[in-house]
């Protein structure tokens, strides 16, 4: 199941700052990939799932962006959407199709940690948005 927080603090004169919450460690496990990605305004990130990689996704504030996922084949599509606010941890477990699309005007900012490197043969297409 797709969880979702929202992360507080980051409040520093200097400009945000998180940490990653010891939950995302444990959701995941050993952490074998981290990756860091943006995404222009109006851009999809994702439509796809993972057979047995766990992943959190910390979206960091500055513009608006929504999250669209579904848990698996044949069930309803749900979507979330942010005003950039704040940033926002996503916890995707396997088989939950998921996309993040910036709905802003700035660029988006996310970076991932995954329980397996990346293999283009464990990631399978299934569009949400």
């Amino acid at each position: 199941m797709i969880k979702i927080f929202e992360l507080t603090g980051g409040d520093d004169p200097r400009g945000f700052n998180f940490t990653m919450p010891a939950s995302a460690f444990e959701f995941v496990g050993q952490v074998a990939d981290v990756h860091i990605s943006s995404s222009m305004p109006g851009d999809v990130r994702g439509n796809h799932y993972h057979l047995q990689k766990r992943r959190a996704i910390l979206v960091l504030p500055g513009t608006a962006w929504s999250l669209h996922w579904e848990e698996g084949e044949c069930t309803a599509v749900e979507s979330r959407s942010f005003d950039g606010n704040c940033a926002v941890l996503v916890f995707v477990p396997p088989l939950a199709s998921h996309a993040v699309r910036n709905d802003g005007s700035a660029t988006l900012w996310l970076m991932a940690c995954s329980s397996a490197p990346y293999d283009a043969n464990e990631v399978v297409a299934r569009k949400v948005v």
